[in-house]
């Protein structure tokens, strides 16, 4: 091969000379500090040097963050899960800076709407060999005025009791079994609420109506790949509403098995739409949570930031 063919099938990621790796010390039972000393290598074998930081907060990440934007660095890495992700990306959001995935984290959804690999070596090899891929995200603003983003999933009721036990009474179980046991664990102890969905164009008055699940996503799957909206992109300026009314038991112990193996939710009532802006109230007070985290209080505004973003992806084939 001639240099110039090798120079034109180069890393994009290679117009990069310096990068910094936040490594969330909790993410995946402690599996990103493990990978730390296979992170160089990888680096400098695409002409780049690399710093990694470790973080134990998001407010530590933040301030890190923002201190190697004003060194004049670009190319930022989470090694964590899509919480830690989305820590780093409310820390550099506005900034003319591309991230990249090292997911070693217990979810990791985000990730794999990406198109790399479950193993953070290999998804590294594969970020850094692939390119720049603009995507959406998702923002929200709380009843407590706090505004954020969020990447993946994120959701009230079931959805955000399972999240809180995947994190505190789960977290060291490995994948979609911990969060397959924080949603049996939260099941037993959550009952529809009443909620009310304005979206934004209006279509038809909003309503109170029942509701176990009330979910916004921007990918197809959340929990470590349980495939609840499979037509989500995460670059069609969309995002996909989803909605269960009720689950009994007989189906939720029907559904296990095939959520265990496959991650696939064959649930007729649940209830899907796309949309781009809406609004959630709860009659009861409630947390919403995003990738995996509690973001706060119902009620919510949430809107798709289109093309918010750059992310190094896996290289799409040419057509």
């Amino acid at each position: 091969m001639t240099k110039l063919a090798k120079d034109s099938e180069s890393s994009v990621a290679n117009r990069f000379t310096r990068a910094v790796v936040f490594v969330n010390v909790h993410s995946g039972r402690g599996r990103s500090s493990k990978f730390l000393p296979r992170f160089g290598p990888v680096f400098r074998s695409h002409g780049i040097s690399v710093e990694t930081i470790e973080t134990s907060s998001a407010e530590e990440l933040t301030a890190h963050a923002k201190q190697q934007i004003g060194a004049g660095v670009r190319l930022f890495f989470s090694a964590g899960g899509d919480g830690t992700c989305q820590g780093l990306v409310n820390a550099v959001y506005g900034n003319d800076v591309v991230v990249g995935l090292i997911p070693a984290g217990g979810g990791n959804d985000f990730a794999r709407a990406l198109g790399l690999p479950a193993n953070p070596i290999s998804a590294l090899h594969v970020g850094l060999a692939g390119e720049p891929r603009p995507v959406d995200l998702v923002k929200i603003v709380t009843a407590d005025g706090r505004v954020r983003l969020y990447l993946g999933g994120g959701g009230i009721g079931l959805e955000a009791a399972t999240a809180q036990h995947a994190s505190t009474r789960y977290r060291n179980w490995p994948g979609r079994l911990r969060y397959l046991a924080a949603a049996i664990r939260a099941y037993a102890a959550c009952e529809p609420s009443r909620i009310r969905i304005t979206l934004e164009p209006a279509e038809g008055a909003a309503v109170w109506q029942s509701a176990l699940l009330a979910s916004v996503l921007n990918t197809p799957t959340f929990g470590a790949g349980i495939r609840i909206a499979p037509t989500a992109k995460i670059d069609d300026g969309l995002l996909n509403l989803v909605l269960l009314d009720e689950l009994r038991v007989g189906r939720l112990l029907l559904l296990l098995p095939r959520l265990a193996l496959r991650g696939t939710l064959n649930l007729p009532a649940l209830r899907t739409m796309t949309v781009r802006r809406l609004r959630i109230e709860t009659e009861r007070p409630a947390m919403f949570e995003g990738d995996g985290e509690l973001l706060g209080p119902t009620p919510v505004e949430i809107e798709v930031v289109p093309r918010a973003m750059q992310f190094l992806a896996a290289k799409q084939a040419k057509r």
